[in-house]
């Protein structure tokens, strides 16, 4: 019973902007890195 009480709380929208998050850090991640590896050079 716990585990449907859960899966309310935590609904789709809340998973896809997590995700989305996940991702643009990812790619601000990536963006940072290769200034510093262009600056490098």
């Amino acid at each position: 019973m716990s585990n449907s009480t859960m899966e309310e709380k935590f609904p789709r929208a809340l998973w896809v902007r997590l995700l989305i998050y996940i991702a643009v850090g990812h790619l601000f991640a990536a963006f940072v890195w290769l200034l510093f590896e262009v600056g490098a050079k």
